[in-house]
């Protein structure tokens, strides 16, 4: 049998329940009990190999992560190098991978994406096949922000931006409920974005 809830994480212990059957919001009270759990093992490490960085280059990307547009110039007063020094460390940055793309940063405020929300999802089984169609229908989803296959009990965490809760409905329907490849998924609707981005704390 599916499950498909959807958890609010409100305060208070009360528990109201929203909509038909068919998509459930659940607001307060304790997390759902899981349906079942699967063991898997845990994914090799990863074998990519970057180039050696030194501690100008990682002075660059404390500013780049911040500021990508910073002029070179700026960048390489900041780090006691000339500006063609900075320029050619950035291109082999980007040329290895280390740097993986130049992008802004876009407040969901402003573009009346609303809703944010958490989702465990949990595959039927944990084939090779399986899993990877399911890392190509997430990953080719543009509302899906961040997607990660995990350990503990679940197959991915995602993490999907929606308009409102009409839209999020449409996109589990098509991601999860119409999904035989998905057994259930639990969505946890964020009150607040309290820590939003992609900067790495740089050694």
């Amino acid at each position: 049998m599916r499950r498909y809830v959807h958890d609010d994480l409100s305060p208070g212990g009360e528990r109201h329940i929203i909509g038909a059957a068919s998509f459930v919001l659940l607001i307060g009270g304790s997390n759902a009990t899981k349906t079942h759990s699967m063991n898997k093992k845990a994914p090799a490490p990863s074998r990519v190999s970057f180039r050696p960085l030194d501690s100008f280059d990682r002075a660059i990307l404390r500013i780049v992560q911040k500021d990508n547009k910073m002029p070179q110039r700026q960048i390489a007063e900041r780090v006691n190098l000339s500006a063609a020094a900075v320029q050619r460390r950035i291109a082999a940055m980007e040329k290895s991978g280390v740097i993986t793309r130049n992008s802004a940063t876009v407040d969901a405020r402003a573009v009346q994406m609303g809703i944010t929300s958490i989702v465990e999802v949990m595959l039927t089984d944990e084939r090779l096949q399986t899993v990877d169609n399911a890392k190509a229908l997430f990953r080719a989803a543009p509302e899906v922000q961040q997607c990660y296959y995990v350990t503990g009990g679940v197959s991915f965490m995602l993490v999907i931006v929606s308009q409102d809760m009409t839209t999020y409905e449409e996109t589990t329907r098509r991601l999860f409920a119409q999904n035989d490849s998905v057994a259930s998924y639990r969505s946890l609707i964020a009150l607040d974005r309290v820590k939003t981005g992609n900067d790495i704390l740089i050694p």
